[in-house]
């Protein structure tokens, strides 16, 4: 009796610790800053103010990027690429807070990772431009 009630401890603490451990299932995840790689480009995602993550694809697995032309760029070539379902995150480039990309204004002229130039943030100073406008600018270069 002991030791079932003990197997079952134990197991209870093993199911709540692999729970614990899993990425959530939807939002943006953790970034190990200095060692997860922009999947792009394979640059260290290093700085927290441009960081942008995607989720999508069958799986709905979740690539991190270093600047948002990196994740622009590489979605255009993705057969799921145009997917409503994407979920896309970037970065505040003032506090660092995630952002629903296509919701967020652009401050343009900022200095990123991969000089694309685009600071996300939710609010609109002057000469911002949305996430649309970012996008054909991003994609008018490489």
């Amino acid at each position: 009796m002991l030791l079932s009630a003990r197997a079952l401890i134990l197991t209870a603490a093993l199911l709540i610790l692999v729970a614990c451990s899993r990425d959530p299932e939807t939002g943006p995840v953790r970034i190990k800053w200095d060692r997860d790689t922009c999947v792009r480009c394979s640059m260290a995602i290093s700085e927290r103010n441009f960081a942008v993550q995607v989720r999508g694809g069958p799986k709905k697995k979740v690539y991190k990027f270093d600047d948002i032309g990196c994740a622009v760029h590489w979605l255009k070539n993705q057969p799921w690429g145009n997917d409503t379902a994407i979920e896309f995150w970037v970065a505040d480039y003032r506090s660092g807070k995630w952002l629903d990309a296509r919701n967020a204004r652009y401050a343009t002229g900022k200095r990123t990772p991969m000089g694309y130039g685009f600071g996300a943030t939710t609010e609109a100073p002057p000469g911002s431009i949305d996430f649309e406008e970012a996008r054909k600018r991003i994609l008018a270069t490489d």
